[in-house]
């Protein structure tokens, strides 16, 4: 059996629908399997190394997809993404908790990165903002779930409220840069790192994931500095497919966990750079 990418999303996610709704009805995946937990699972034969999985629950916890698709090389989800803000937003980010698991997953656990995926999909719908002009471009830190997959997860969202979460337009370039990406064929970065501190929307990694060789596995801002010891910080590192050889530090963004921080990163034996 080929292996191929799952995209997942969700009846209960509007932004989410939007999207699966374009790859159904104008990219022309249909159902094949409406048996799996009152889910269906769509396929294309224009894009054959990409399934469609469109399920009843949220997405935040869905943590059986291994079993249903046990060749996908990554779950992609197709999410919305919620602000107070209401800024008209394209995010995309790693999953995981560092403390609770408040929005699903498991408590301390990181779901796997795949870095060369999240820095072409940046890319790519970086390439396309001249027709996204009201959308910022950015990824989140790592956060919520579902953590427990046994392939690399990639939230894509669309946000920050309804009026952009029914927005044709953006589901277009989103599914399209998508597409391209998988079809494309994925390699692997130069240089890989974990990154600690800043916000939760982290520019300065931002910037570099656009501008330099590096990918980025697993992102822990500020808030989440306190819950990162030895073996969150050895769980970054290592779940992530691509190898990670930096630390990346916001050294103004480490906050009041600076030198404890520090002193766990210098332990690891790994490049640090500074941001």
């Amino acid at each position: 059996m080929e292996s191929y990418f799952t995209l997942v999303a969700s009846k209960q996610d509007p932004a989410s629908m939007t999207m699966a709704n374009y790859l159904r009805y104008d990219k022309d995946f249909y159902v094949y399997d409406k048996n799996y937990n009152n889910s269906e699972a769509h396929t294309s034969e224009i894009y054959k190394n990409i399934k469609l999985h469109i399920s009843n629950e949220s997405l935040l916890y869905i943590e059986d997809l291994d079993t249903k698709y046990p060749h996908s090389k990554a779950f992609i989800f197709l999410s919305k993404h919620r602000s107070g803000s209401e800024i008209p937003t394209l995010t995309c980010h790693c999953t995981g908790n560092y403390a609770a698991n408040p929005y699903g997953g498991n408590p301390r656990e990181l779901a796997i990165s795949y870095p060369y995926l999240q820095k072409r999909y940046l890319q790519e719908i970086n390439n396309a903002k001249r027709s996204l002009l009201h959308y910022e471009i950015i990824i989140e830190a790592s956060h919520h779930g579902p953590t427990s997959l046994k392939k690399p997860v990639l939230f894509i969202e669309i946000g920050s409220a309804e009026r952009q979460w029914t927005d044709r337009n953006a589901a277009f370039m989103v599914c399209n840069c998508l597409l391209r990406v998988l079809e494309n064929g994925l390699g692997r970065c130069k240089k890989v790192g974990i990154c600690l501190g800043g916000t939760h929307y982290p520019s300065k990694f931002n910037k570099l994931l656009l501008e330099s060789e590096f990918g980025l596995a697993a992102v822990a801002p500020k808030y989440n500095l306190e819950s990162v010891d030895k073996d969150m910080l050895n769980q970054m590192i290592a779940k992530s497919i691509e190898k990670v050889t930096y630390i990346i530090v916001d050294w103004k963004g480490l906050g009041k966990e600076k030198n404890r921080i520090m002193k766990l990163v210098d332990n690891t034996g790994l490049q640090v750079l500074r941001v």
